[in-house]
């Protein structure tokens, strides 16, 4: 069922060499960009396990409990769950929560009560996962940086203004684009697990006992030790599987076979060997505990290893940022949020873009994450707990892809998926007790967010019905306006419009004030498929509609940069236009909003809505419509 991503086919080399070499490059790269926020774990998991909140002893039965649990949980959710089955659900090589509702969506029927729910379950995961992903360069930076500490602890005062300014610089440079950075990510990143692995490797042979931690029957042990006290444990065990997630979304800018090599033959190796390591050191000197990645490293290494893990917090960082705005487009795509001005960083990949906006609004939470609680392990309260909602949310959207579209995978994959909830429900539970004392943060962002993507869309809905109530019909108005034709000018006249049967505010407009009409007349709809790519025989339709005049529909995919004018040149002569872009005006309407009581949604949500329609890019530069080329005409809709 699952198909393979265009990287993965893109290049396939000369022979097996050559192949092998792409895979490989892939693979490096991979490690780069996809594990950098599951790969920064380590700096702060094992630490917090032990941390006063669970009041554990680490004495050597339980530290080998929370190692076996740490193990378990990386090969049962992260292995398991999302590098073997989940990313077999690609959205044609596109992965992520909001491919996979998409995909979901599309085994329902179309505009189902279950089709729409399964739209608020995604929506509401996505929202909930950024509230979870803005704290990962917080809590990232800050454990690298808190290193200091370890070597000269007169620097604690230092740790919060070092980790701002690292923090500002990165989110500062984001507009001059990754690609020159992102070629030393892989390397560098490969150095930091090699060096996970080494470190923790040489803390085992002093201690080869945590080895028996692999067993199973350590975590039934912690369990049964600790009775229903034991499930509050995986709130902080959910720290090591944070990133599962982020795996999936960044699967299409690799590929799913580079991104599984990567994990089973390097990336878990690493940090299953660091964190057991980490307990070796603690069973040996459980003073240690304090800070267990640190104590590891011999004195002479320590500010290296600083300089490398603030490195390697950077990396994990900037995937969570290009990720925002990777899944920000998406959203906007598909008309969740209002559009945004994307910046493209490189004239070589679309896919590097910059939205100033997501940028700026996420270094804001971030600086104020930083300022508010001012150390890893308080960030460690807050961490985990829309995530692991996330992964629920994951599980039931998988069940339902699995049944749909898998039907000789689902007689062991549905079987999984109830292991994977009850495991999802009791991280969810455990994280649960940690709303209180910060988990409430990334809830409230993302209720937040979730209330403002439903209110834009639900709003849309609205100003299009409204706009189709006061419309008149396109095929009734041709042939009456013909009866009496107002004065033609050469030229073509693009009129934009969200309903291909009514006829657009602007051509209304410019009869009444202008009191003519072009020779050659276009009502152009963009469509977004729920696809990352549009197929090029649906991308263009023209449909004559007598006089000149034309239906034309353009579609992208969810992950397209839509391009109007350079689509119609590419029409060529298709359906008889053709479109001179010297010789085109595109004529759009700009509604402003009145929000009303008793219509439609909540006086609040509608008038939230008119702030948000009023703050949103234009459509026209969203679709990369020349403003020398453009005429926008205003019109006022009540909701």
């Amino acid at each position: 069922m699952s198909t393979p991503s265009s990287q993965e086919t893109a290049n396939p080399g000369h022979g097996h060499g050559g192949h092998r070499a792409g895979t490989a490059a892939l693979v490096v790269g991979a490690i780069g960009v996809v594990f950098g926020d599951i790969g920064t774990s380590p700096l702060y998991a094992i630490r917090e396990a032990f941390s006063p909140t669970y009041g554990l002893t680490p004495d050597h039965d339980t530290v080998l409990g929370v190692l076996s649990l740490i193990f378990w949980a990386l090969t049962m959710v992260v292995t398991i769950k999302y590098v073997t089955i989940i990313m077999r659900a690609d959205n044609e090589g596109e992965g992520g929560i909001m491919a996979l509702m998409a995909l979901a969506q599309r085994s329902l029927p179309v505009n189902s009560r279950s089709a729409y729910l399964v739209g608020i379950l995604g929506i509401f995961g996505a929202s909930l996962f950024f509230g979870d992903g803005v704290i990962t360069p917080a809590i990232s930076v800050l454990s690298a940086v808190e290193g200091l500490e370890i070597v000269a602890p007169q620097l604690h005062d230092w740790i919060v203004p070092i980790t701002l300014v690292v923090l500002i610089s990165l989110f500062a440079t984001q507009r001059f684009g990754t690609a020159k950075v992102g070629k030393v990510f892989g390397p560098i990143t490969v150095v930091w697990f090699l060096s996970l692995a080494v470190l923790g490797v040489a803390d085992i042979l002093h201690e080869p006992e945590v080895l028996h931690a692999i067993n199973p029957v350590w975590a039934i042990r912690f369990f049964a030790e600790y009775h229903w006290h034991g499930i509050f444990i995986l709130g902080a065990v959910v720290l090591a599987v944070t990133g599962g997630e982020a795996i999936y979304t960044d699967m299409g800018h690799f590929g799913a076979r580079p991104i599984r090599y990567a994990w089973y033959f390097f990336v878990l190796p690493a940090l299953m060997l660091n964190y057991l390591g980490q307990g070796a050191l603690v069973l040996e000197n459980p003073a240690a505990i304090r800070n267990p990645f640190y104590m590891g490293v011999p004195e002479w290494g320590r500010i290296p290893m600083i300089v490398l893990a603030t490195l390697a917090t950077v990396i994990a960082s900037q995937a969570v940022i290009t990720g925002g705005f990777s899944v920000a487009r998406q959203a906007m795509q598909l008309g969740y949020i209002p559009r945004m001005r994307i910046v493209h960083t490189s004239h070589d990949t679309i896919g590097q873009i910059y939205i100033p906006a997501i940028n700026w609004m996420m270094l804001l939470i971030v600086v104020g994450l930083v300022l508010t609680f001012r150390s890893s392990s308080a960030l460690a309260t807050a961490y985990g707990v829309s995530v692991s909602a996330t992964m629920l949310i994951d599980t039931l959207l998988l069940a339902i892809v699995a049944n749909a579209l898998w039907p000789k995978s689902r007689r062991w994959v549905l079987p999984l998926c109830v292991v994977f909830l009850v495991a999802d429900i009791a991280f969810v539970v455990a994280n649960g007790a940690k709303v209180l004392q910060g988990g409430w943060f990334p809830v409230v962002l993302g209720i937040t967010l979730f209330t403002l993507l439903r209110t834009w869309r639900r709003g849309r809905e609205l100003l299009r019905a409204e706009i189709r109530k006061e419309g008149i019909q396109l095929d009734s108005f041709l042939p009456g306006l013909m009866l009496a034709p107002p004065v033609r000018v050469p030229g073509t006249a693009v009129f934009l419009t969200a309903d291909k049967t009514v006829v657009p505010h602007a051509l209304m407009h410019n009869l009444k004030h202008n009191k003519v009409l072009h020779e050659r007349n276009v009502f152009l709809t963009v469509d977004t498929l729920n696809v990352p790519y549009a197929p090029k025989d649906k991308r263009l339709k023209i449909e004559s509609i007598g006089n000149d005049f034309y239906r034309v529909v353009i579609r992208f995919g969810f992950m397209e940069t839509p391009d109007v004018p350079l689509a119609l040149m590419r029409s060529c002569d298709k359906g008889g236009i053709h479109f001179d872009p010297m010789d085109t005006t595109y004529f759009a309407s700009r509604e402003t909003i009145v929000a009303s009581a008793h219509r439609g949604m909540p006086i609040w949500r509608d008038k939230l809505f008119a702030l948000m329609h009023r703050n949103a890019a234009p459509a026209t530069g969203f679709f990369r419509i020349p403003g020398n080329r453009l005429v926008e005409l205003g019109a006022q809709v009540q909701i």
